[in-house]
């Protein structure tokens, strides 16, 4: 049985929004790095992690509390590096110019003769997430042929969940989002699109079903203006991902084992709480295979 599939503690449930993430790094005391944790060698270089804009916000002092964890658990420099969009951290990533980076299924299987897997993240027992297409509570729509007409609000060209999973439900149905819906536009933020169809700037999106979820914990009212129109199969979560040729360095084996180890270690399990995930796990690049099928469909069928 694979590590995923055992049973693990169950994640306490608690906010989740890209900027909560950030003030829970603070708040959880990862200014206090344990005892055990060697502080940073001076002569060792950084470790430059890239963070799409789907995890994290522009807060520069969050960032900071952040960035110094994982110089503490690591005992190297840690450059944290974000950008706007996954094409820009993903093209960071295949130049070189971060080590790893938390990224989507989707552009991993666009690149997987480039990359390797170093962790992925267990979200209630399994390395795995769903998409949703979510309209306005109060639209009629019983399936997704009845956003046929709709301004949509996908969250990212190289989202899986917040674009490729809507765009292989329309091909199969031999459509595009030109043919089908009235007008779309890209927010780049899960978020922003739950708010975008709350507010009725779309009636419809494409978002995580991950982050969707807790939202309608976290922020009912907002969610409350829309609802679940359409779920997707359990796709690989989004993973962190290095240079093929980088897999086994010093560095990233590092970054490996912090990971993996994060449920056996006080502040680690107190940061996995907040994020909502049981702990990351090491997965075969087959994990994204129902992603490449569905991007292989629409590059056929475009």
């Amino acid at each position: 049985m694979p590590d995923w599939q055992k049973p693990r503690h169950e994640a306490r449930r608690v906010d989740w929004t890209r900027r909560s993430v950030l003030r829970a790094f603070s708040a959880l005391g990862l200014l206090a790095i344990p005892a055990t944790v060697m502080a940073a060698s001076p002569g060792l270089p950084p470790l430059r992690f890239g963070l799409t804009p789907v995890f994290l916000d522009s807060d520069t002092e969050l960032l900071g509390a952040l960035e110094r964890y994982l110089t503490g658990r690591l005992a190297r420099p840690v450059a944290l590096v974000k950008r706007r969009t996954y094409q820009e951290i993903t093209t960071l990533l295949l130049t070189g110019q971060v080590d790893a980076a938390w990224i989507c299924g989707f552009p991993f299987v666009q690149f997987r003769d480039q990359l390797s897997l170093v962790a992925i993240p267990v979200y209630r027992s399994r390395p795995l997430y769903q998409s949703y297409v979510i309209v306005q509570a109060g639209d009629a729509a019983a399936d997704l042929d009845g956003a046929r007409g709709h301004v949509h609000a996908f969250s990212d060209p190289d989202s899986n969940s917040g674009f490729l999973v809507t765009r292989y439900l329309l091909a199969t149905r031999k459509e595009t989002p030109a043919s089908f819906f009235r007008r779309s536009f890209f927010t780049y933020g899960h978020r922003n699109v739950v708010r975008a169809v709350a507010s009725g700037l779309a009636q419809s999106g494409s978002v995580d079903g991950y982050v969707w979820d807790v939202m309608a914990e976290t922020e009912p009212t907002l969610v409350a203006g829309t609802r679940v129109l359409h779920r997707s199969e359990w796709l690989g979560f989004p993973p962190i991902a290095c240079l093929a040729g980088r897999r086994d360095s010093p560095e990233i084996q590092e970054l490996r084992k912090a990971l993996l180890a994060m449920p056996e270690d006080p502040v680690g399990r107190e940061v996995l709480r907040t994020l909502r995930l049981d702990g990351f796990d090491t997965a075969a690049p087959s994990l994204f295979d129902a992603i490449a099928a569905m991007s292989d469909f629409v590059k056929a069928h475009a």
